[in-house]
């Protein structure tokens, strides 16, 4: 019987098999930021054993709320830095060099095919998209991820998802694994990978792909996955050039990733996206789903772009395509986060910073604050935002705030005219106030 591309990942580092299916696998890398890893650090400074595993495979960063909005998380970054400073971390990245951390590790080229990778916090998924096994944690296994370099896992079940089909003009990534998660539900991947392939899938971007695994925990699943490929090995490059020969042995050493064609999958789902429309949620999780004509009745107090999830530089370009000599309506104020510092840069660059503050935006550092509720874009009770971030649960953005979730591109029409719209809506009708 053939094997996932997890279950390879799993074997190729297994330490030990204690019992049943639980394997205690090796780590590639362990990523902290400082909403979870403090409590860690705290815990192994009172047992003794403040130490790490390998300096160099531990990459942290401040990026949910900064620069410090309060005491407490002034006191959170302190606790990170110094930390840092004393186990000698090299790539630790403080405010003025911080970025949303699922953006700016793979943009770092900290991400590997083949990678085993946690961090305390759920949408470490992301890296999935590199042809890595990529879960959150909580704290304890953080905790001995630092100190060890291991990881217990059960064995990898794998859900595998042919997305297959022409995409329509105007649909994004975003809608893609929204569509998917609607068809799978909340639950439905629930201690399974979900391997992303097809066709569709195989003409994505390396940032599309990281939307699709981002979002993989949004239907349960333990981490999201893609097959390396030559965009793998493009958005890698520079940085294993001086691994490999030429590219085309790159790709020759990630395809032993792939999964075999007799792997055993607990469900294989086709996908055909040739239909599909531009998506929104509405309620408060991200199965309740329906087309964003079916909701431009609902208006908004807020529009956020930014986030792990939609917050890169494809993402600023598709929704600065939409604001070009448009202004956004009175009633909305306009949030954009670019995710990191090379995003912001390059949006600089491009003249799409300029975009977004002449239709109206307020443009902040990159920072998590918004999609948490934690800073930069708190809702107040009533109000409604349509948001590029991965969760709509009650109370996310803040206390008796709704969220609806939405491409760029439909977030930035959306904010043009006040209330849910599509790109469409804006080339056809224009800004309609």
């Amino acid at each position: 019987m053939g094997k996932t591309i997890a279950e390879k990942i799993f074997d190729a580092h297994l330490v030990d098999n204690p019992s049943g299916d639980m394997h205690v696998i090796k780590l590639d890398a362990v990523f902290c930021h400082e909403i979870t890893t403090p409590i860690a650090i705290n815990d192994l400074v009172s047992r003794k054993k403040d130490r790490v595993f390998d300096a160099a495979k531990i990459k942290a960063v401040i990026d949910h709320v900064t620069p410090a909005k309060d005491s407490k998380t002034a006191m959170q970054g302190k606790i990170m830095r110094e930390w840092a400073r004393r186990q000698h971390i090299k790539d630790f990245f403080d405010i003025g060099r911080n970025g949303v951390c699922h953006a700016l590790f793979p943009e770092k080229g900290f991400v590997r095919p083949g990678y085993t990778v946690i961090m305390g916090d759920s949408h470490t998924c992301t890296h999935g998209a590199f042809g890595a096994f990529a879960a959150g944690v909580g704290t304890t296994d953080l905790e001995v991820g630092i100190l060890k370099g291991v990881c217990a896992f059960h064995y990898p079940k794998t859900i595998k998802v042919n997305i297959n089909g022409e995409r329509p003009e105007g649909v994004y990534a975003k809608d893609i694994i929204l569509s998917v998660i609607g068809r799978l539900g909340v639950n439905g991947a629930t201690g399974n990978v979900i391997e992303f392939t097809g066709s569709a899938v195989e003409k994505m971007s390396m940032e599309e792909r990281m939307t699709l695994c981002n979002m993989a925990i949004e239907a349960g699943g333990t981490s999201g996955i893609c097959y390396p490929d030559m965009v793998t090995v493009n958005y890698l490059w520079d940085f294993i050039k001086d691994s490999y020969f030429s590219k085309d042995a790159a790709l020759k050493a990630f395809k032993k990733w792939h999964s075999d064609s007799d792997a055993s999958y607990t469900e294989v789902i086709n996908h055909d996206i040739s239909e599909l429309k531009p998506l929104t949620t509405f309620g408060y999780k991200p199965d309740q789903l329906k087309e964003v004509t079916e909701m431009e009745t609902v208006k908004v107090d807020q529009v956020y772009i930014g986030s792990c999830t939609n917050g890169r530089i494809e993402d600023l370009r598709a929704a600065a395509k939409v604001l070009e000599g448009q202004h956004i309506n009175d009633t909305v104020r306009g949030i954009l986060a670019p995710a990191t510092p090379g995003v912001y840069k390059q949006a600089l660059k491009e003249g799409l910073i300029d975009i977004f503050m002449d239709a109206g935006f307020c443009v902040t550092n990159p920072t998590c604050g918004a999609c948490l509720g934690m800073s930069n874009g708190v809702l107040a009770s009533g109000e409604i935002c349509a948001s590029t971030t991965n969760r709509n649960f009650n109370g996310r953005m803040g206390k008796g705030g709704m969220i609806h979730l939405m491409s760029p591109a439909s977030a930035a029409a959306t904010a043009i005219n006040g209330f849910i719209s599509t790109e469409h809506d804006i080339k056809e009708g224009g800004n309609i106030h």
